[in-house]
């Protein structure tokens, strides 16, 4: 099979436009099925803000008296351009470590970019949903927001240390006779790495007794989707890219 093939610089410019392909795809997820979860919770958010103003002022006007600094209508149409350039930003990102990860690996740029893809989301996405998964406007003590930052963070190092021992265990046993052995050892350690991080990392739970559940689990699923199309759009994306490069290289050199 034919390796990553190319330049540093042509793969930069290969990651950016899968990248971009990928934000702008996400972001059309996100708007279908993320954002009327959005407004649901902020109508929630803001039905219980009223109520606390009315409660402690009597006689004042149930509506918010300052208006947001963004309208919602600005923050849909800003919600495509912020997943354009995160989208850049992680294609870069992408086409660096393939890059480097290509001299380590006999498989092909297509099937390296599709794996990549599938193990960043595991590591970067998925490992640290499922201890703090997303939560909607309503949700959430603004005194611990830093908290929950650096939490978030943390959980994302520690899925990305369980791919990378779980890498290491696969390339160590890949020679190993048993199939069973190559799938169960690199996927045991991944587990255990990750369920060591889970029971050291703290739980934080400030869903509201009265918040629907339904609506949250809603809004954390859309989050799930946009972000699992977000990796597989890009792997795919470049994988197709690498392809079209690789075509196009054997044509000039038939001629």
């Amino acid at each position: 099979m034919t390796t990553l093939q190319g330049t540093y610089l042509q793969l930069l410019v290969r990651g950016l436009l899968a990248g971009l392909i990928a934000g702008l795809l996400a972001g059309t997820i996100a708007f279908v099925i993320g954002e009327p979860h959005v407004d649901s919770a902020i109508a929630i958010e803001e039905a219980a803000g009223a109520a606390e103003h009315v409660e402690a002022t009597p006689g004042a006007h149930s509506h918010d008296e300052e208006d947001a600094l963004v309208s919602r209508d600005g923050q849909r149409a800003g919600l495509f351009l912020a997943t354009g350039l995160a989208g850049l930003a992680l294609g870069a990102i992408f086409a660096t470590v393939l890059h480097y990860a290509r001299r380590f690996t006999s498989l092909s740029g297509s099937t390296l970019a599709i794996a990549a893809g599938a193990l960043g989301w595991l590591a970067i996405e998925a490992v640290p949903f499922f201890k703090y998964p997303a939560n909607p406007p309503a949700v959430g003590d603004p005194d611990t927001i830093n908290q929950r930052t650096w939490l978030w963070l943390a959980s994302v190092v520690l899925g990305l240390l369980a791919v990378a021992i779980g890498l290491y265990v696969a390339k160590t046993v890949a020679s190993h006779s048993s199939l069973a052995v190559r799938i169960a050892a690199p996927l045991a350690a991944f587990l255990v790495v990750v369920g060591l991080g889970y029971a050291l990392l703290p739980t934080i739970n400030e869903v509201g007794a009265d918040f629907p559940a339904t609506l949250l689990w809603e809004f954390r699923l859309s989050s799930l989707a946009t972000q699992a199309t977000l990796w597989i759009a890009l792997g795919l994306a470049f994988a197709f890219l690498t392809d079209r490069a690789v075509g196009k290289a054997r044509e000039s050199a038939a001629t």
